[in-house]
């Protein structure tokens, strides 16, 4: 009795943060085998990690956006760092770096599903950096979403602002820079072995 228990504490919890493996010959400890009382904390912290970064990315490209659409737009490209760098203010009417111009309702539909999918997550979140990296996925997905939503040509046809312009690049904006940074986060998460849920699986 004292062994299997030894066993089955030695996983880090999601209170302590810890990472939870299973240990060689043992059988894995699901979260569902824990009480809600051990869950809840570790879960709740995780999630306001998640909404916390997604707000912070979303208030960044929300307000970044009002600015140049109040100074820039219609004005000339402004260089930041010599010929390599410019804010330069267009309106994008397709995906991330301009990509299908043709297609903006379902990249609209896309966006609002990405969203739905990060919340389905949530409730299973207990790792810090899957909470980093979906704050930004949902931060940066809101962000062009709203765009979608309200601005013309008209309502989940609205057109994309992006003034990021680097020399031989596409034009694109914060929302852009956290989603790829998110989806980035994921690929390196997912290579590491590590679940949402806290669980790493060792090769």
């Amino acid at each position: 009795m004292a062994e299997a228990e030894r066993i089955i504490g030695t996983p880090g919890t999601p209170d302590d943060g810890g990472e939870r493996t299973a240990a060689p010959g043992a059988p894995d400890v699901s979260v569902a085998d824990q009480s809600s009382a051990e869950r809840r904390p570790g879960r709740g912290r995780r999630i306001a990690v998640l909404f916390a970064v997604a707000a912070f990315a979303y208030t960044l490209d929300l307000v970044s956006k009002m600015l140049v659409v109040a100074k820039l737009e219609h004005h000339a490209p402004i260089r930041v760092i010599g010929d390599w760098l410019e804010f330069h203010a267009i309106r994008n009417p397709g995906a991330a770096f301009g990509f299908g111009g043709a297609f903006t309702i379902i990249f609209t539909v896309i966006a609002a599903a990405v969203i739905v999918v990060i919340f389905r997550l949530a409730r299973k979140l207990y790792s810090f950096p899957w909470a980093v990296a979906l704050g930004l996925l949902l931060g940066g997905a809101l962000g062009n979403l709203t765009d979608r939503v309200f601005r013309s040509p008209g309502i989940f046809e609205g057109q994309v602002v992006d003034f990021i312009a680097p020399k031989g690049f596409a034009v694109f904006n914060l929302a852009d820079s956290a989603i790829v940074c998110g989806g980035v986060l994921i690929v390196l998460l997912s290579f590491r072995g590590l679940d949402p849920d806290g669980t790493v699986h060792r090769d």
